[in-house]
């Protein structure tokens, strides 16, 4: 019996379900297991896919829920055709969901017998069948014909919430019945094109290229293996000498339909306030440079470590900021959280994602600084587990990089109930009283503004917060005690 499990690029699990009562139970790895508690009913509701028994025995592969707001997910590029074998460690196939793109790796023996979901196929909804699989040794001529009937069928996509309307007191006109529409009956070449809407046949390494370049995908032709196309198709492509459109239209994955929906829900149900602050990190940038001029190139620390660590510090002086807003069983909370785990948003080029380095309160400047490489690499990648970017009590988005960028405000990354934004360093000339009368000297500062959640932290709570975060940041040898 094959047993699944995942290389992880975010977080990813294989369902599997029998297909005939003389298969044994699918066994799962552990960390399959820890992964999936919170989606049992899923796994549950695939007892239902059961294929004819004309078929020999054999397992049904379907769209698993990788994530708590997962209902669908799109195939992505099939790295086995029917008839392969299947060894341990080899990927199946590409899923990419409202998180991000990953790969499925099993870990047992068997043959891949039918793909029942096609590369570029989207909108798959949990529970669909995807593939059948048997175990080594059978014979994958009978599955010629399965189809997807002989599976169960796609599940159900959840239908969406209908708000009821407000009813009135007068009688309302029956609704006459619409007249049916008149069909053209398809073509044999209708029905042999390919469907607009199917996204092509492409390595996510191109895609992420092409996305780059600005080369439109369609106008793109795969010299790949089944016709997929590569990161050199990409890099030779030339556009014609025909007049440019006027706009593209670029596909939204999953995981940014998945940002947009949470800054939406948090612009929405969270009552935003900000407070702004401008901070001196001249002392902060001369102990940055004498640190990393010690270490023998064993770590170079940068200015965003030392604010992860100076925000633990401000959140353990004020740890109402430290809080999440819960709603559980109809009943809300304000849960004040005893450690300090710092998300660092990190720009991928699927979108923003937010690692988390955990009990920042403990961790030396050295520590935090690995962390948050290794972190921002893996994420670009597309290699983080999911306990490593969910979670976190507060967030920090920092453009300091961009020296266009003085300030700006960032929205809270529920159910958090605040987010550090911050800008670029400036030098600035201040006054200085002396003996001599008033100098002029060069200061070195940073505008850091915090966004809080009203519903959690009062306006006043918030000031307090940005006051330590300022003494601490201008007083940075307090990070070393």
């Amino acid at each position: 019996m094959v047993a699944a499990a995942v290389r992880m690029r975010t977080p990813s699990a294989m369902f599997l379900s029998r297909g005939a009562a003389s298969m044994r139970r699918p066994q799962v790895s552990y960390k399959f297991q820890e992964v999936m508690q919170s989606q049992m009913p899923a796994i549950s509701a695939l007892s239902r896919f059961y294929a004819s028994k004309s078929f020999p025995p054999h397992t049904i592969i379907t769209m698993p829920a990788l994530s708590p707001t997962m209902t669908a997910g799109n195939v992505g590029a099939w790295q086995k055709k029917a008839g392969d074998t299947l060894a341990p460690g080899d990927v199946l196939v590409e899923i990419e969901t409202d998180k991000a793109q990953m790969d499925f790796e099993f870990q047992e023996e068997g043959i891949l017998a039918k793909i029942l979901k096609e590369t570029g196929e989207k909108d798959i909804a949990v529970g669909s069948p995807i593939a059948v699989l048997v175990e080594e040794g059978a014979d994958v001529a009978p599955f010629e014909s399965f189809s997807l009937a002989d599976a169960g069928g796609d599940k159900a996509a959840p239908a969406p919430e209908k708000k009821e309307e407000p009813k009135s007191d007068e009688p309302s006109a029956p609704t006459p019945a619409p007249e049916p529409a008149a069909q053209e009956p398809e073509t044999s070449e209708e029905k042999l094109q390919p469907s607009l809407d199917r996204e092509p046949n492409i390595s996510p390494a191109a895609k992420v290229l092409a996305l780059e370049k600005g080369v439109p995908l369609k106008a793109l032709k795969g010299t790949g293996k089944g016709g997929q196309i590569t990161k050199e198709d990409v890099q030779k492509y030339q556009p014609t000498a025909a007049a440019a459109a006027t706009f593209e239209d670029i596909p939204i994955t999953s995981m940014r339909k998945t940002i947009a929906n949470r800054l939406k829900q948090s612009i929405t149900e969270n009552p935003h306030y900000f407070v702004s602050a401008t901070l001196s990190v001249t002392k902060l940038l001369k102990l940055r440079q004498a640190l990393n001029a010690s270490a023998d190139g064993k770590y170079k620390l940068s200015v965003n470590d030392f604010l992860v660590k100076a925000c633990a510090a401000a959140l353990l002086k004020v740890p109402q900021v430290n809080s999440s807003w819960i709603e559980e069983n109809g009943q809300a909370v304000i849960r004040q959280h005893n450690t300090v785990d710092i998300s660092v948003a990190v720009a991928t080029s699927s979108g923003l994602i937010t690692p988390v380095v955990k009990n920042v309160q403990g961790l030396g400047l050295a520590s935090i600084s690995n962390q948050v490489r290794d972190l921002g690499k893996r994420a670009r990648d597309n290699k983080l587990k999911p306990e490593e970017y969910q979670g976190g009590t507060f967030t920090i988005s920092n453009m300091g990089m961009n020296p266009a960028v003085e300030r700006f405000t960032a929205v809270i990354n529920p159910p958090q109930a605040g987010i550090l934004a911050v800008g670029t360093v400036r030098k600035v000339a201040v006054p200085v009283e002396t003996a001599e009368g008033t100098l002029t000297e060069w200061d070195e500062q940073i505008v850091v503004t915090g966004s809080f959640d009203h519903k959690v932290v009062d306006g006043a709570v918030g000031g307090e917060w940005i006051k330590e975060l300022k003494k601490v940041v201008e007083n940075p040898l307090e990070l070393l005690l």
